[in-house]
């Protein structure tokens, strides 16, 4: 079987608001207020935790690689403890979804999100069911861009490893299809939509009504 898997934080939703959030109750803790801005930080938000952590004292001039490590939990528990609250499915996402089901495709995800906390937000915004597969950051002993990921996830869709697409919206999510032989379509409406261009990804994706047509052309 032929499969499409997708890459969850910016592809399939925007989850910016939430990790933000998480990470400003961080930021609040150690007497800073709220370092990170939504909409100007949102593509830092999609990069991890530790990132956002780094690039918020970095900001404060209070970066030390030891508050990173220590805050990493804290943030891991607040975003947790609210983890759907500002996030949201972007537009026509799940009726692609939906359609490429119907025209006989496996659909998974592949994140690196741990599995936990992945599984939760796609309960808790109904559409766990719709994909037959989720393999997260700590599922397997390596994460994208190591290609296992990916291949799990479409074999755990019911597919061949060899015939599948992923969809995502960084270089990860790129490099991660490159190293396993297969095609990938990144997304142009994520926060860094304009620079997915230059990744050279087998297609780019501005709407998600253009996906089963792309998906269709690129692995039949």
């Amino acid at each position: 079987m032929r499969t499409v898997i997708f890459d969850l934080d910016g592809t399939l939703a925007d989850t910016s608001g939430d990790l933000l959030a998480a990470a400003n109750v961080c930021f609040r803790d150690m007497g800073l207020g709220d370092v990170l801005v939504p909409g100007q930080d949102s593509g830092t938000a999609l990069c991890g935790a530790r990132r956002m952590l780094r690039v918020g004292l970095e900001r404060a001039g209070r970066y030390d690689p030891a508050e990173v490590e220590r805050y990493f939990p804290v943030l891991i528990e607040a975003y947790a403890g609210a983890i759907d609250v500002h996030t949201y499915l972007y537009p026509g996402a799940m009726a692609a979804v939906e359609a490429l089901k119907s025209q006989g495709y496996g659909v998974g995800i592949c994140t690196n999100k741990p599995e936990g906390l992945a599984e939760t937000l796609l309960l808790r915004l109904g559409v766990r069911d719709a994909f037959a597969s989720m393999v997260g950051a700590d599922t397997l002993a390596v994460r994208k861009p190591d290609p296992e990921p990916l291949r799990e996830a479409a074999r755990r869709a019911g597919g061949d490893p060899a015939k599948c697409v992923l969809i995502g919206d960084t270089d990860t999510d790129r490099n991660t299809a490159r190293a396993a032989g297969v095609p990938s379509v990144l997304v142009t409406f994520g926060p860094a939509g304009a620079e997915m261009a230059a990744l050279n990804p087998e297609a780019l994706l501005d709407r998600f009504e253009d996906l089963p047509a792309i998906v269709r052309q690129l692995i039949g």
